[in-house]
């Protein structure tokens, strides 16, 4: 069993703290976890690992989050995965700082970054896993807020939170999505 799992973000140093970057974290936490290491090649940064005899292709797309699903797509053609067997990760502006929820399909939520995986695979049918990083922003500041770093206070819980959020990974690749969300959801 092959599964693509997709953490969003913005590619450079730049980006590498803010909170749009937290599913490039939660990637990354997974890879150093298995001792997989991130090589850039087409369109992103790609490591594979292994989890309980699955293969598993871990992507940062280097295409800049609005454009994500030229990335997504590529990879799950060129390994051949089903639609089934994603899971994208990404920041959530709905959720307080820290909740995670996994959820099997649905909207973009008016983030760029689904609304383009959506448009590029032509279906909403597909795991993504939404890691709270609250709404603590005024009116019309919420680009700055995501694209901001953490608060002293954020960055504290962030291991625990990331660490949760790869347990998912594992969950989702091994018993599958509606348990992994009993299992996990609101944790």
């Amino acid at each position: 069993m092959k599964y693509l799992i997709v953490g969003l973000g913005n590619p450079g140093a730049k980006y590498e703290n803010t909170r749009h970057n937290i599913g490039f974290k939660v990637v990354e936490a997974f890879a150093e976890e298995r001792k997989a290491v991130f090589e850039t090649i087409k369109l992103g940064d790609v490591a594979k690992a292994k989890w309980k005899g699955r293969q598993v292709i871990l992507l940062k797309p280097s295409t800049f989050m609005n454009l994500s699903g030229k990335a997504v797509n590529y990879y799950l053609q060129k390994e051949k995965i089903l639609p089934e067997n994603l899971l994208v990760i990404t920041d959530d502006l709905a959720l307080p700082f820290g909740k995670l929820r996994m959820k099997g399909k649905g909207s973009d939520g008016g983030h760029n970054g689904l609304k383009d995986i959506q448009a590029v695979l032509n279906t909403t049918q597909y795991a993504r896993l939404r890691f709270g990083v609250g709404s603590e922003f005024k009116t019309g500041q919420q680009v700055d807020y995501v694209l901001g770093e953490w608060s002293a206070d954020e960055a504290k819980q962030m291991e625990e939170r990331i660490k949760t959020a790869t347990e998912f990974i594992k969950g989702f690749t091994t018993i599958g999505l509606n348990q992994t969300m009993s299992n996990w959801n609101n944790k």
